[in-house]
């Protein structure tokens, strides 16, 4: 199978819109669509509807071909909990797991006041990332009742029609760590193995990336080199398409 690129734009908020755009132009001049994962309510100030320049550029690129998708309510946990939980928290997601430890009363209610915010802007999201990656099972069925048709965590892209898991690893930086350096060589290592294989590869842009001008351009490197490779790029809900499209057409094959 050909191998597929997914490259996601994280965060995209009033607050994080330069950056959001920034990475919009870039993926443009590669010729490649994302899945936008818009933080709906007021995290690090006011909430999407109170930027309607962002709202009128998020409209624009689903005309153009991108996917917008929900990330989250307000990028932030409820509550922190105990001393091992924000430590873990702080290292896996970098303290924004906000559906983690989620009842599935919460977590519907917060899924509906975030879809409500971007139906409000003409936008109307077919998947969901929990911030993080980071979502616990009750959140999970909330998102199924919901009608989400797909959610994502660290390890793959999960179809919550189908109930079929889509295996691909998700590849991000880590900026301002030690180990940056080290993560932008095991992206490159990690995605060229992915592509070998006919998998999937996944890249995921933060703002807080656009601080290291090496690290845009070594994160570009990577997505360009899958292209030239051969990989087919798509958004998430196009991707849960295909599958599902591939699963429907082997399935067929099978019964004959």
């Amino acid at each position: 199978m050909t191998a597929r690129l997914v490259v996601s734009v994280h965060d995209v908020a009033a607050s994080t819109a330069g950056a959001s755009v920034a990475w919009g132009d870039d993926l443009d001049r590669l010729s490649v669509r994302s899945t936008l994962l818009v933080v709906p309510g007021p995290w690090r100030g006011v909430g999407l509807s109170g930027d309607p320049h962002l709202c009128g550029w998020l409209r624009a690129r689903t005309a153009s071909g991108d996917e917008v998708a929900q990330h989250g309510w307000v990028h932030e946990p409820p509550d922190p909990g105990p001393r091992w939980r924000r430590a873990v928290n702080q290292a896996v997601s970098r303290g924004c797991g906000e559906f983690w430890s989620l009842e599935e009363g919460a977590a519907r209610a917060r899924l509906l006041r975030g879809r409500t915010v971007l139906w409000g802007e003409g936008l109307d999201p077919e998947g969901f990332t929990p911030p993080g990656w980071l979502a616990s099972a009750a959140s999970v069925r909330a998102l199924r009742a919901a009608g989400y048709r797909y959610t994502t965590d660290h390890r793959g892209v999960l179809d919550l029609v189908r109930g079929v898991r889509i295996p691909a690893f998700a590849l991000s930086n880590r900026p301002g760590s030690a180990a940056a350096r080290m993560g932008s060589r095991l992206m490159r290592q990690t995605a060229r193995r992915a592509v070998a294989r006919g998998g999937v590869v996944r890249i995921a842009l933060h703002p807080d990336d656009r601080s290291s001008s090496q690290l845009i351009e070594a994160t570009l490197a990577v997505v360009d080199e899958c292209l030239q490779a051969g990989a087919q790029p798509l958004t998430y809900a196009q991707l849960v398409a295909q599958a599902a499209v591939h699963a429907s057409s082997s399935g067929r094959d099978a019964a004959r």
